[in-house]
Formats: structure tokens, sequence, C-alpha cells
């Protein structure tokens, strides 16, 4: 199957309807901003949050809001941004042959032939040394941490072809700054980040199988692997595993970082996050259709406000 020629404005097939990147911006920027995925902000959103919650875990930690922190957030964001870009370049890249054969991926820019394979590289390599100057302004731990996020990233795009686990790798590049903004506050790292960080991945096997349903037939026709081919008929059974252990790894994650010394009512608003959590991913357990495209998309993301809750419970427990 030949990849098919762009929509009139070259609006890829899976982006927002009315999103800014094909209202607003200059008509030369659109495929490379479609290239960094900015037409679909979800992803930045799912990359964005595990830095958020490693920040907000680390000032619970130490009890202390530091002036540097504000700095930390805003500085994860524009990162997220940027690395997401940069990754999804890279993916696009990767993939440009398989995308092409693909009925949700064939209007991307390269197959579509909106952006040539190296002008795509210098954009992801642009993108990346941004990104890279942000991050020399953290401490030397964070700066060593991001630098090792390169590997997971790099290997992503090729995970499909040899393991029915990319969501896997997905969610080991995607959580990576839940360790990053920790270091960042902290200078070091701690049990209960890397907890935080496994419950980031089981978080994204949950999500991203979800999405993956999306292109199942057309992966069994060119042999790409995912866990959502994998469990087939089994998904919702996977799916509560993952939501299962994603409410407690990140319980677990929050007593580890709070204790022995947790003020009760503290632990405890902080504690309801998860829980919180886990009744938004039942929520979207029930809803689930595997058949239905427009519902797998809206349920993926809808995982924005899933990972923003126990967000807004761990600041409200550090300001009790």
């Amino acid at each position: 199957m030949q990849g098919q020629a762009p929509t009139p404005d070259g609006q890829v097939a899976d982006a927002e309807k009315d999103n800014w990147v094909d209202r607003w911006a200059p008509v030369a920027s659109r495929p490379y901003l479609r290239l960094s995925r900015a037409d679909r902000p979800i992803g930045t959103w799912l990359l964005l949050i595990p830095c958020w919650w490693g920040l907000a875990l680390a000032i619970l930690h130490d009890t202390e809001l530091r002036p540097e922190d504000a700095w930390i957030a805003v500085g994860c964001a524009i990162g997220a941004w940027l690395m997401r870009g940069a990754g999804c370049t890279w993916n696009d890249i990767s993939d440009r042959d398989f995308d092409g054969k693909v009925a949700r991926t064939r209007s991307r820019p390269i197959p579509s032939g909106q952006v040539s394979v190296r002008a795509a590289a210098v954009w992801m390599c642009t993108q990346a040394l941004i990104a890279f100057g942000i991050l020399l302004t953290f401490n030397t731990t964070a700066i060593l941490l991001g630098i090792l996020a390169l590997l997971p990233v790099a290997v992503y795009p090729f995970a499909k072809r040899f393991t029915w686990w990319p969501q896997l790798f997905l969610g080991l590049a995607f959580n990576w700054g839940a360790l990053l903004a920790w270091a960042a506050h902290t200078g070091s790292l701690h049990p209960a980040p890397v907890v935080l960080y496994i419950a980031g991945i089981v978080w994204t096997l949950f999500y991203d199988t979800i999405y993956a349903h999306q292109d199942t037939e057309d992966d069994a026709l060119i042999g790409v692997k995912s866990t959502a081919r994998l469990f087939a008929d089994r998904s919702p059974v996977w799916l509560k595993r993952f939501m299962v252990g994603t409410v407690l790894l990140l319980t677990l994650a929050i007593v580890l970082a709070t204790m022995p010394d947790a003020n009760p009512l503290v632990l405890v608003v902080a504690l309801a996050g998860p829980w919180a959590m886990g009744i938004h991913m039942t929520w979207q357990l029930r809803q689930l259709d595997v058949e239905s495209t427009p519902t797998l998309l809206r349920l993926f993301r809808s995982n924005r406000d899933t990972g923003l809750i126990p967000l807004i419970f761990l600041c409200l427990a550090f300001l009790m």
C-alpha cells in the first residue's frame, strides 16, 4: 500500500481538529511542527507529567519549596515539548517505510512528502540541542540523567520490530523525567523516584496499549508488533492489571518519599492521589471499545487528566 497524498492543507489524519498548527502557524513551519506532533499535544503532556510527579514528590520528601523549583517546573515543560518533538521526528525518520503503509500514519509529513528525511534530521537535531541547553541549567546529576535518557529514546522506534512489548520501551523513555526532576531538586536519587519511574512505565503500558489498538489490523499486515496485538481479546484483563500496578506503585513511591516522619494528614492527602487516578483509569476501562477508533483515541487523550490527578493531590499535600 502506497502512502497517500496529504490533504490540501497537509493536516495529519489523527491531529486534533482546529489545532493551532493548522489554524495559526506560518505555512512553511507547519510540516515541521507536525513532525514534532505540536498539533497533537497529548504526547507532550504524557512526557511532562512524570517530570512534575518527580518534582512534586521531591518537594514533599524535603518538605522544602525552593525558588529554583519554579524554573525546574518550567524548564521541564519546555524540555518536554522539545524532546517530545525531537523524539517524534526520530520516530518518523525511523518508521518512514512503515508509516506509509498504515492508514492512520500515512498522512504524516515524511511519508506524505511534506518534509524530506534530511530536513527532518536537521529539525530533530535543532530541537535536541535547544533542549540540551535547558538541561545544562540543572545540576550535574540531572544533566547526566538527561544524557542517559537518549538511550531509550534512540531504541524505542525499533522496539516494535523485535519485541511484542514496544510499549515497555516507550515507558522507559517517557517516564525518565521522574528521575531527572527529582534529581534536579535534590541533587541525588532515592528509592522513591525509582519506584515512581516504574509506576509511570506501567501507566504507559496502560494508555499506549489502548492507543495501539487503533492500528492492530495494519500492524498485523506489515509485521509490526505491539501489546495490543499480543493481548488481543485479553486486553481488558491486562489493562486492569496495569491499572492496579500503577496505583500500588505510586502509593509505594509516596510512602517511601514521606516516611518515617510524615504528617498523617499530609500522607492521607498524598495517598488519595493514586487512588483517585485509579478511579479515572477504571472509568476508561468501562468505556473501552477496541473496535472503535474514535473511542480509543478519546480514551488515550484522557490520560492527560489521569496523570494530573495525583499531581494535584501531591501539591495539596505539601500545602497542608
